[in-house]
C-alpha cells in the first residue's frame, strides 16, 4: 500500500440523484430530520448542525427516473451517526412515526443500527458506535463485528 489517508479523514457528504426533488427533500427534512441549507430547482443541499451539506440532492438526468433493479451495483446505504443511544431511539421514533417501514435492525458489536429505504430506494442507516473501549475484541485484539439482533424496544424506550 503506497499511500494511508489521515486517521482524521472523514466523509464529509453524500450526492444522491433522485426522481422527485421535493419528495426527497421531505423525507431527508422531514423524516431524518436535516435542515436545507438552500434548494433549487434541480439540486438540495441539506445538513445537521451548521455543516455546508451532508447530503445533497438532485435531478439532474434522473428526474423521474426509477431505482436500479435488484441485484445492480450502486450505492447501498447512507450512514447517519448519532453521538448516542437516546438520540438514536428518537431519530428511530421519528421515521416509525412516518410510517416508514424498517428494513433491518443489527447490533453489530461495536455499533447499533437500524435501517430503511428513501423513497427513491436508496438505503439509509441510522445508527450509534458503542464507545471504542467496550468493543468485542478477539484474542490477538483484532476488533469482532457481529450481525446479532437488536432489541428495538428496548432502543424506543429511551427515545424520552
Amino acid at each position: 500500500m503506497s499511500y494511508t489517508a489521515p486517521a482524521a479523514t472523514q466523509i464529509g457528504h453524500v450526492h444522491l440523484r433522485v426522481a422527485e426533488l421535493d419528495r426527497a427533500v421531505a423525507f431527508y427534512r422531514d423524516v431524518i430530520g436535516l435542515e436545507v441549507v438552500t434548494q433549487g430547482k434541480e439540486a438540495a443541499f441539506l445538513s445537521a448542525g451548521g455543516y455546508h451539506h451532508h447530503i445533497a440532492l438532485n435531478t439532474w438526468g434522473s428526474k423521474g427516473g426509477k431505482p436500479p433493479p435488484p441485484g445492480s451495483t450502486g450505492l447501498f446505504h447512507t450512514a447517519f451517526v448519532y453521538p448516542d443511544r437516546p438520540a438514536l431511539a428518537r431519530a428511530l421514533q421519528a421515521v416509525l412515526d412516518a410510517g416508514v417501514q424498517l428494513t433491518g435492525a443489527a447490533d453489530h458489536g461495536v455499533s447499533e443500527a437500524v435501517y430503511f429505504d428513501d423513497p427513491d430506494g436508496n438505503g439509509v442507516e441510522l445508527y450509534r458506535d458503542r464507545p471504542r473501549a467496550d468493543w468485542p475484541r478477539d484474542a490477538d485484539g483484532g476488533v469482532i463485528l457481529s450481525n446479532s439482533r437488536l432489541d428495538l424496544e428496548a432502543l424506543l424506550a429511551e427515545a424520552s
